[in-house]
């Protein structure tokens, strides 16, 4: 049975029993303390905790979702970066009969598999559980286990979570360890967990105690890649028609054979995981970076080039790979298909970039294991090894390879306690997000029926009553002059941040007391939230408002939020089609605006989109905002952000023909208003992601007024117009460099002239004279320049020399060619001198140079110089 067959069955099933099919939401989910979507519920939980109104009670799903939790276990027969998950979920409608029951005729009558090869598991304390799949399903009590383990959540200390029943397919004994006590929770593979039943029935309280909820939940999740192992008879997921076409092109670039060696099995297995990995993530909108969900696209993405090497791959290959995945999932997913070059270009960047960032690795490699052979040691530090795995993406078996080849171990158990340490973190953060937003999103979940009603498009002041203050973690009824709390209105002109427009600040006057509005935000689309603190008297709900938006504040944000519209569309003109945003601010005082190129925008360029942006400004355009369809809008041509949630109902904000975008922000009503458009930056924030940070209106005003003034006081101090202030500093610049060297040329010579006694005097070493002296130079240049002076001056022998220059110490040494002849090798002079300096160096036998940090033992490493000299010659004629 083929994966699409599944799809269809899976869906069809659950609409007959009154589902509503709710598509993929993105890997780039909504709520901001998670960085990927990690299980089909994830988009639930708003409808789970009330903060929205689900469009049905019964719905389904086919989720795709992400998870590097056990990233290091993929290569093995199931184990997933990327999979996707097939779900049904009832809020607050039926609950364990029924998801157990469904469940039951999906598996055994619609998809035909044997009922004695399926073995499902309950918590120990679950009884109607237990005694449901015994006596309704009629599951013999042998093949029902009862786990600790069946309990899902909740994922931080606090939230809902419940017991949860397991369905496992029995593989054979084949795959199994052959233990009379086998069953489902071995780790032997025999068993493999299917489906997942949770019954979300309670709410873990900060004390630990556990209340039930008023409503009772159901969660599933189904491996649609497990089940179809199961239907397709294979051996693992990888032998799939969802995986299997994938690592069969990348066995023929590398030009292998799958189910031949163990080591290609598990490099093939991994590059077609990651391939589906960083195609899906990457056309939804994510891309590398060494933070957050960018992070985890770079790490996978590496990991996948890396076991391309392993197989002799040494050219960029994953963008072939996403063709087939592009391919395999389109039918599903059209996204792929509409950002195919997008995709093909960030990936082939990202592979491209890759080999530097490995060049570096093996540079740092290289020197950690000098370090080793000065000390004496033969172990790679194990922190080491995981500063090359984090930082350099070195896996830790390409460490232990390299460290063997010199003859080398790595501390591996050392290695692992840092990696531990990194989970550990990881793990402790994602607990405290997850119980933070749980507890805020419990208090905001008291006011989901009662949305705040948005006034702020057309006044910047409005009377209001409080029907909500928050503390930190309870609701209150009133708050006292210095209290910090958060305060929900039944109308507000506030605007709450979104779509990268900040939030308003203001003030609200009540008969009693007056709070300051320092932020507000949005934490569900019905319910605006206004975080401040109380500056005089009390308020308490119930109390009537007047809230005060300010308006200067808000002018300011108004002209930068249309400045972004027309430098999005000026990109576009300009840059090309592919210029699309990829994030933004729009504040007060500056507005930045990231958006997808993957090269450096030009000067010209620049000049160009900041040109026509200030050009749409002069012709002071109107600035209309329409509510349309969201088919009629798009129609229309109208941009619609990637990942972005739209209503059936959208605002649409269009100028002039030049720019016409859905948009929940505030605008300016003719474009005239901005004022003056000037960019002040243009930098790369990511692998195919360009900014550009701009400023409107007396922001421009005061920046140009800056810049002239700046202008004018250096043609002022060069004595010419403005605009001859580059060629007159150029000017400037190379009457100073000139100077320079002439400054070098005379402090070498009047350096060498103080030692020429000492060469006078310098004593001889089987016949070669040796000049050891510390001098006081102000550059490694002078210094060169003294050596060379003297090594010209001696005729025959050695030079060395030591300054300090900005308090640390250097030294040179020089030998004259017969010198060298006869053994001296100033490189393993000053290797042997440095130490004792705190430090390191080395070069050719004829010079060399090297430091430290312990300036106070110059004058010893000196002396221990000269005895290396002597040491050398005499070796040499011994």
């Amino acid at each position: 049975m083929q994966s699409s067959e599944i799809r269809r069955a899976f869906i069809e099933f659950f609409a007959e029993r009154g589902h509503v099919q709710v598509p993929s939401s993105s890997l780039i989910p909504s709520d901001p303390t998670v960085l990927l979507t990690t299980a089909g519920m994830q988009q639930m939980v708003p409808y789970f905790l009330g903060l929205e109104r689900p469009p049905h009670t019964r719905l389904t799903s086919i989720q795709k979702c992400f998870r590097t939790v056990d990233i290091d276990e993929v290569g093995d027969e199931s184990h997933l970066t990327f999979f996707e998950m097939l779900g049904n979920f009832s809020i607050g409608d039926y609950f364990k009969a029924e998801a157990i029951s469904w469940a039951w005729e999906f598996l055994t009558k619609w998809l035909g598999v044997p009922a004695e090869r399926w073995y499902p598991t309950v918590h120990p304390d679950d009884d109607f559980s237990y005694q449901y799949w015994r006596d309704r399903i009629g599951v013999p009590p042998e093949r029902i286990f009862k786990l600790e383990d069946n309990w899902w959540g909740p994922v931080g200390t606090t939230g809902p979570n419940g017991p949860d029943s397991e369905i496992h397919y029995d593989r054979g004994m084949e795959y199994g360890c052959g233990r009379p006590e086998c069953g489902p929770g071995c780790d032997c593979g025999r068993f493999l967990e299917t489906w997942n039943l949770v019954f979300m029935e309670f709410y873990k309280e900060p004390d630990g105690t556990q209340r039930p909820l008023p409503r009772k939940n159901i969660d599933t999740g189904m491996g649609l890649e497990r089940i179809s192992l199961i239907m397709q008879g294979v051996g693992s997921v990888f032998e799939t028609d969802l995986f299997y076409p994938i690592l069969s092109e990348a066995a023929t670039i590398a030009g292998v054979r799958y189910k031949e060696q163990a080591r290609v099995d598990r490099s093939l297995r991994v590059i077609a995981d990651h391939a589906r990995g960083v195609t899906f993530l990457v056309g939804d909108g994510v891309f590398p970076s060494n933070e957050g969900r960018g992070y985890v696209l770079r790490r996978v993405l590496r990991r996948a080039v890396r076991h391309g090497r392993l197989l002799g791959i040494e050219r960029p290959f994953l963008s072939q790979l996403v063709d087939v995945v592009i391919e395999l999932f389109s039918p599903y997913y059209p996204n792929l298909s509409e950002q195919r070059e997008r995709i093909h270009r960030v990936i082939r960047h990202e592979e491209e970039h890759f080999q530097r960032t490995l060049a570096a690795g093996l540079s740092r490699f290289e020197a950690l294991l000098d370090q080793l052979q000065r000390s004496g040691e033969q172990v790679l530090p194990g922190d080491e090894a995981f500063r090359l795995y984090d930082t350099y993406g070195f896996p830790l078996e390409l460490t232990e390879e390299l460290a063997r080849e010199s003859g080398f171990t790595v501390d591996r158990a050392g290695f692992e306690r840092a990696l531990e340490r990194q989970r550990e973190l990881s793990r402790a953060s994602v607990g405290r997000f997850a119980d933070t937003q749980r507890q805020r999103a419990e208090l905001y979940a008291r006011f989901s029926e009662r949305p705040t009603e948005f006034v702020g498009y057309d006044h910047l002041e409005t009377t209001a009553t409080i029907v909500g203050v928050l503390g930190l973690s309870e609701l209150r009824q009133e708050a006292e002059a210095g209290e910090e709390i958060e305060l929900i209105l039944d109308r507000t002109p506030f605007y709450g941040e979104a779509g990268g427009q900040v939030g308003d600040t203001g003030e609200m006057v009540a008969e009693t007391g007056i709070v300051i509005v320092e932020d507000t935000q949005r934490p569900t689309p019905e319910l605006i939230v206004h975080r401040g603190r109380v500056r005089e008297g009390y308020i308490r709900v119930g109390q009537s408002v007047r809230a005060i938006v300010d308006a200067e504040r808000r002018a300011a944000v108004r002209r930068n939020h249309t400045a972004t519209h027309l430098l999005h569309a000026a990109l576009r003109r300009v840059l090309g089609e592919h210029a699309v945003q990829a994030g933004s601010l729009v504040a007060p005082d500056r507005l930045r605006f990231d958006f997808s190129h993957h090269e450096a925008v030009g000067p010209e360029q620049l000049h160009r989109i900041e040109e026509l942006v200030n050009e749409q400004i002069v012709r002071d355009l109107p600035v209309e905002v329409r509510y349309l369809p969201l088919r009629e809008a798009l129609a229309e041509g109208a941009i619609a952000l990637f990942g972005e949630k739209y209503g059936d109902t959208v605002r649409v904000v269009s100028i002039d023909g030049f720019s016409k975008e859905l948009c929940g922000g505030t605008h300016v009503s003719h474009t005239g208003e901005i004022g003056t458009f000037l960019i002040t930056d243009e930098t790369s924030v990511a692998s195919g992601i360009r900014r550009i940070e701009a400023v409107t209106g007396l922001a421009a005003a005061r920046l140009a007024r800056a810049l002239i003034d700046v202008a004018e006081e250096a043609a002022r101090r060069l004595h010419v117009a403005a605009e001859q202030v580059p060629d007159a500093i150029e000017r400037l610049q190379q009457q100073v460099r000139e100077q320079q060297r002439e400054i070098e040329r005379l402090a070498a010579d009047l350096a060498a002239a103080r030692l020429a006694p000492l060469v006078e005097r310098a004593g001889r070493i089987d016949g070669f004279r040796v000049v050891s002296a510390r001098i006081e130079v102000p550059s490694l240049d002078v210094l060169r320049r003294v050596g060379d002076r003297l090594r010209d001056a001696i005729g025959s022998g050695v030079v060395i020399l030591g300054t300090a220059i900005e308090n640390r110490p250097t030294i040179l040494a020089m030998a004259t060619p017969d010198a060298v002849q006869r053994g001296v090798h100033a490189g393993r002079v000053v290797q042997a001198v440095t130490p004792l300096l705190g430090g390191r160096g080395g070069g050719r036998p004829d010079i060399a140079q090297g430091g430290g940090s312990d300036v106070s033992r110059l004058d010893e490493a000196l002396a221990a110089a000269r005895g290396e000299v002597e040491r050398q010659l005499r070796n040499s004629t011994g």
